[in-house]
């Protein structure tokens, strides 16, 4: 499971955007998003990097969160 903090992250537009977008690269992805801590949870095959360049390609400023 990788964790990232997206600041921007504020409303179900944004999480479903960034939903999609990870589910376009892998279909088989799990995605949970709370725009309460604007945080996003990912299980995916895809490692963290490609994760990230994909929240970013939507837009969004995010972070890698190491051991969350």
């Amino acid at each position: 499971m990788t964790h990232f903090k997206v600041p921007g992250m504020s409303c179900g537009h944004c999480t479903s955007t960034i939903t999609k977008a990870i589910m376009a690269v892998d279909p088989a992805a799990q995605v949970g998003c709370d725009t309460g801590t604007r945080m996003i949870e990912v299980e995916s095959v895809l490692g963290a990097p490609a994760l990230l360049e994909v929240i970013q390609g939507e837009g969004y400023d995010a972070q890698i969160m190491a051991g969350a």
